[in-house]
């Protein structure tokens, strides 16, 4: 299905140049007139990651909201696993995070939540495209209905308990000197703060948002931050969120960068053996590592994969009973306390494994030896580079070459013109020839 708007992670663009304040107030009328039903007050809950841009987004969509009758509550900045729970717990009919997510800066997003918490579906996104080209101008609320709109402002504690409480009470982080990369997004108050209460020794860094620093330099797309600070204070573990915190990645006590393959891998052991997991297996997408599938068929358990993204892996989950999933780059999916990927959440769980365990977090984190995985971006300006012959001759012949030794996967990213080109198996040497010839061949479709 071709869209106008949607990506495969919500609406996201240059700030003030795809994504204006136009179009926001757009997304947030369409969205309104398609979320209310029956005569009561609708709600709308808004929240944010740390970017310039997301006052103007917010503002934009409080009048979008209002104008169609709908009461706003805005949250500031939360992350977006924050955001799904909220829209949960205070019975609103539609939710949106503003953030594009890993993205520097100069970029934003519009992500929507249904009551329920879940992301929205392809039907629904289809709906709300279809509206936002419509004159909405009827569908105006008269004056005596227009919303109201107020900013919430213990909305933060709710979220930390939230968080704790998918603990066992009893357990403690007390011992643990951790560092926090919060990269200077949504989770830059709140992460450090909850790990605190549960009893950590705390050292915080990417927690100085100005609106321009959000990812720069820190945070789970640059671990190396964290792991020079890990190193410094000689922490027992370090953790990086992204910017709208539903991602992480950990490093260990010797600054090792763990990765979500490896984190799942520990997780779903550890509730294997708790008979915490609803099926024998967990879900991941094409871009997991094949050591992931090795080792969790060497305990018994399968690995189901899907299409690159988190709400592809959701699905999946809910249609097929699964409560651990995720993403490589550090989506975890905990269906039991969420409706979305929570870096927080998903880091909580590795470190009761660690507590546990009483073991260093190099161990309880390095479940299996990765196979040589290489990942390549080809950027385009326009067209169908897939499409081209030569381009297709140069992938099959990859694939003929790897043969059952090893796995590739090729696909247009969902949020920027860019073919990721991925490789993976037992001969390092191999699998990068086979991938620097299909990017040649893609720079080359790409420049004519």
């Amino acid at each position: 299905m071709s869209r106008k708007y949607f990506g495969t992670d919500g609406i996201r663009g240059r700030a003030n140049g795809t994504i204006t304040a136009e179009l926001a107030m757009k997304v947030a009328q369409a969205t309104g007139v398609v979320f209310q039903h029956g005569d009561h007050r609708h709600r709308a809950v808004i929240g944010k990651d740390t970017r310039l841009s997301g006052y103007m987004i917010e503002y934009a969509m409080v009048a979008g909201f209002t104008s169609v009758g709908m009461d706003v509550l805005l949250l500031g900045p939360m992350p977006t696993p924050a955001v799904a729970m909220l829209t949960r717990s205070m019975r609103a009919d539609v939710g949106v995070m503003i953030s594009a997510s890993h993205n520097l800066f100069e970029d934003n997003g519009i992500k929507l939540f249904g009551p329920d918490g879940y992301k929205l579906s392809d039907a629904v996104e289809a709906k709300i495209e279809a509206l936002m080209d419509e004159d909405l101008s009827r569908k105006l609320s008269k004056a005596p209905d227009l919303g109201r709109a107020k900013r919430v402002d213990d909305v933060r504690a709710r979220y930390i308990e939230f968080a704790k409480h998918t603990l066992p009470r009893n357990l403690s982080l007390e011992g643990l000197r951790i560092v926090i990369d919060c990269a200077n997004g949504a989770a830059y108050k709140l992460a450090p703060e909850a790990l605190w209460e549960l009893g950590a020794e705390v050292f915080s860094i990417g927690v100085q948002p100005d609106g321009l620093n959000i990812n720069l330099g820190v945070g789970s797309t640059a671990p190396e931050a964290l792991a020079k600070k890990v190193r410094e204070m000689r922490a027992d573990i370090g953790i990086a969120l992204d910017g709208d915190a539903d991602r992480v990645l950990i490093v260990d006590e010797t600054g090792k960068i763990v990765d979500g393959d490896q984190l799942m891998a520990a997780i779903a052991e550890s509730w294997q053996e708790d008979g915490r997991l609803s099926q024998p297996g967990i879900v991941a997408t094409l871009m997991s590592n094949l050591g992931l599938e090795r080792f969790l068929s060497s305990i018994h358990l399968s690995l189901a994969r899907t299409a690159v993204g988190d709400r592809y892996v959701l699905e999946h989950m809910r249609e097929h009973g699964y409560n651990v999933g995720g993403e490589q780059s550090g989506h975890i999916i905990l269906s039991d306390y969420g409706t979305t990927g929570d870096g927080l959440v998903a880091a909580l769980q590795v470190l009761a494994v660690v507590k546990r365990k009483m073991k260093p977090v190099s161990q309880v984190c390095h479940r299996f030896e990765p196979l040589p995985q290489i990942l390549k971006n080809v950027r385009f300006k326009a067209g169908q580079p897939l499409s081209e012959e030569r381009v297709l001759r140069v992938i099959e012949d990859g694939k003929q070459r790897l043969a059952n030794a090893g796995r590739l996967v090729i696909r247009l990213s969902g949020t920027e013109p860019v073919v990721r080109v991925m490789a993976e198996g037992d001969d390092a040497d191999l699998i990068e020839r086979v991938v620097d010839d299909i990017c040649d061949a893609l720079t080359t479709a790409a420049a004519a």
